[in-house]
């Protein structure tokens, strides 16, 4: 049988998510080498010595080690690592397909300076002597806290250096993208305290009770997520999938349990007052609990009965109560939260809900359970030195508490709230809801320096571009998140010396902050980023070098946590979606498709299906009963309150009446014609939705209309 290139990638790729952890994966994926090196920009190796590499994967939160194949030092192929604690060999289609960004077209050659309309190459020396200057003229000012900086994430030596560049400054002005990792966090902080993070032993768990989590979808760690789903069968372990989708997730599970979009944070508290009403709590782990108990009750059975719950979420009542049962009597039941990927807009709400679930049948710190734990304590920073301008300005007010408010406000304010802002692994002009708003904040900031390795949405907006290696040509520590339950912390490693002009975000802070002078630059006294980050894990250094990662907790069973209810007993209100129209349109994650600041490789776009994207137009899902006379396949026009698009239609059943669904990651405007003007950016049409309780953007969706083309 004939087998062209589009053929493999869907044979061989497109089952990723269930072949990547068993023999016959590795052998396609093994096979798939070949198709990483067959495009126009990508160089073929001549025949030559064969050696391997250990590094980490930094694509996505799962930080997976990989093994990377060099023939006579260029890198040719990469595959998962056997025996790291994370994916033990697994791999998924982003990782094997890493080399890609290697080579990417869109990569920033060397450092760049806005000169109009268009980009003109500078000098290293030219660029940090421009960037210090501007920085020096604020400080003169007495305006140190107008600097501000955007990262992918809050842990990590990078996140410290930024975060210490700042505040030697005199800035509070630091914020991370919404991430799994950072709803992990605000969730513990709200029912445990500051300074935890949540994780989830998927691999034990007895019942999994999920509420939208994109377990086989790319949710937290993917790997280690296919691994603990592909184990389940053989433990006898059960899945019920909460969400409006029939999504692979959902499909795979033992049950999918359709709901309203928006009510999950109702179906669980509806899960809890049935709990609490009957009894099937732990009496031994509600002691645990702060705050007014019976209060939380009391709210729960006037707010949440059976009827209303099921008014709410479109679930039956003895359905709800059904759930409860094998929820509270499961031996190692776990409730896991995070629509999606879990790094889109999240209500903290839901996210406390959820978690409440586990917290009532004292599954907490246990084998199967919730594990809840501090955050990752490996580096050693010394101590700053602040001067007074730095003191005071370090000392004000933040802009916004989260991402989004700090877009809101530099929208909604009349002077110039923020002078500069340095913008690292981030992309909110693509990944945050409402573009054009994000696009309007950054032009009301006069200054703004990216380190992007690639020229992409918001790269474009930037006056500075500091261009950075990517993951496969520098070292730097990569912490694991998304809800694993062991704590580990990865080593990338340059496995090629770099091919272009740039650096390691690391050196370009060192850069800056030398050239700043004085105590600033006294607290960044390492010659490079490498010294830096020796000097910084020195405890685990011996381990990173040699091993490529160190283990710093196995997440064995621990003590209980103490539990305050005092939010969820307030009762805050469920939000609801923006605009007028009868139907909702909410976002879809792929795992063919990454929708974060790394754009998809044109490798895993090759591999989308038809039922997604078709050509250049995007695919959207709809139920028969909500198409009212749309042609399966046909053109339609989507209306939302932020704007209009023509898409295709697929006619699903497995989407609930009155949802549309569609893709995130596709979209991008960037100029890399493998990737880019491919679909449409869901963010462009739906808008934020702030929580008035914690201050997130919850839009789970948006209120839509659909009519033929």
């Amino acid at each position: 049988m004939k087998v062209d290139r589009r053929s493999f990638l869907g044979l061989g790729i497109g089952a990723v998510a269930g072949i990547a952890v068993s023999p016959m994966g590795m052998k396609l994926t093994d096979d798939s080498a070949i198709w990483t090196q067959n495009w126009p920009w990508t160089p073929v190796p001549v025949d030559g010595k064969v050696n391997y590499e250990k590094s980490v994967c930094s694509l996505c939160p799962g930080s997976c080690g990989i093994s990377v194949r060099k023939i006579d030092n260029r890198p040719v192929k990469i595959e998962g690592l056997a025996d790291h604690p994370v994916n033990d060999g697994g791999a998924c289609l982003h990782g094997i397909a890493g080399l890609q960004y290697l080579y990417d077209p869109a990569r920033i050659k060397t450092p760049l300076k806005k000169n109009g309309a268009n980009f003109e190459k500078i000098s290293w020396n030219d660029a940090i002597e421009l960037v210090a200057e501007k920085l020096s003229n604020m400080r003169e000012k007495g305006s140190p806290e107008k600097l501000a900086c955007i990262t992918d994430k809050e842990q990590g030596s990078v996140s410290g250096l930024f975060k210490r560049l700042l505040k030697t400054f005199g800035s509070p002005e630091f914020y991370t993208m919404p991430s799994l990792e950072s709803y992990l966090e605000i969730t513990a902080s709200a029912l445990h305290g500051k300074g935890k993070t949540i994780a989830f032993d998927l691999e034990n768990a007895s019942f999994v009770l999920s509420f939208g989590a994109g377990i086989i979808e790319g949710w937290g760690s993917p790997v280690s997520c296919f691994k603990a789903n592909a184990s389940r069968k053989t433990r006898h372990a059960q899945l019920y999938q909460i969400e409006p989708r029939l999504s692979n997730t959902a499909a795979n599970a033992d049950r999918w349990i359709p709901v309203k979009p928006g009510s999950e944070a109702d179906l669980a508290l509806g899960i809890s007052s049935v709990i609490l009403k009957n009894n099937l709590f732990d009496s031994n782990a509600t002691s645990n609990f702060k705050g007014d108990l019976n209060k939380l009750a009391a709210v729960l059975q006037k707010d949440y009965s059976l009827a209303k719950t099921a008014k709410i979420t479109g679930v039956k009542p003895d359905d709800i109560k059904k759930i409860a049962t094998l929820f509270a009597k499961a031996e190692m039941p776990v409730a896991v939260f995070g629509k999606g990927r879990g790094d889109g807009a999240q209500s903290l709400k839901e996210l406390a809900a959820v978690h409440t679930l586990n917290c009532l049948v004292g599954n907490i710190n246990k084998k199967g359970g919730a594990f809840v734990k501090p955050n990752n304590q490996y580096l050693e920073f010394p101590d700053v030195a602040m001067d007074s301008i730095a003191k005071t300005g370090f000392g004000k007010n933040k802009t916004g508490k989260y991402v989004n408010q700090f877009f809101e406000e530099v929208n909604r304010s009349s002077q110039s709230l923020i002078e500069a802002l340095f913008i690292y692994n981030a992309n909110p002009c693509y990944t945050l809801h409402d573009t054009k708003k994000i696009k309007k904040a950054l032009d009301k900031i006069p200054f703004i320096v990216s380190f992007s390795s690639f020229l992409d949405e918001t790269a474009m907006e930037a006056d500075v571009i500091l261009p950075s290696h990517t993951f496969m040509e520098r070292f730097e520590d990569v912490p694991s998140s998304g809800g694993l339950v062991k704590t580990v912390v990865g080593l990338t490693r340059p496995v090629i010396r770099p091919l272009f002009n740039t650096k390691t975000p690391g050196d370009s802070l060192i850069l800056i902050a030398k050239a700043l002078k004085g105590n600033i630059a006294k607290s960044f006294p390492w010659t490079t980023y490498d010294k830096c980050l020796e000097s910084l894990t020195s405890r685990i250094w011996n381990s990173l070098s040699e091993d490529g990662f160190a283990v710093l907790s196995n997440g064995m069973p621990g003590d209980s946590q103490p539990v305050d209810v005092s939010f969820l007993a307030k009762n805050p209100a469920s939000l609801k979606a923006q605009g007028n129209y009868d139907l909702t349109l909410i976002p879809i994650d792929n795992m063919r498709l990454m929708s974060a600041a790394t754009a998809s490789s044109p490798f895993a776009v090759k591999t989308v299906s038809d039922s997604v994207l078709k050509g250049k137009d995007i695919v959207v899902e709809i139920n028969p009963l909500t198409a009212k006379g749309l042609k399966n396949r046909g053109f339609a026009v989507l209306t939302t309150p932020m704007g209009k698009t023509r898409v295709k239609v697929n006619i699903n059943e497995g989407m609930m009446p009155g949802v549309i669904g569609m893709v995130t990651g596709l979209g991008h405007t960037f100029d890399n014609k493998y990737v880019s003007n491919k679909g449409v950016n869901i963010n462009d049409l739906i808008g934020q939705v702030i929580e008035p309780d914690s201050g997130l953007d919850a839009a789970f969706g948006i209120k839509a209309s659909i009519s033929k083309a």
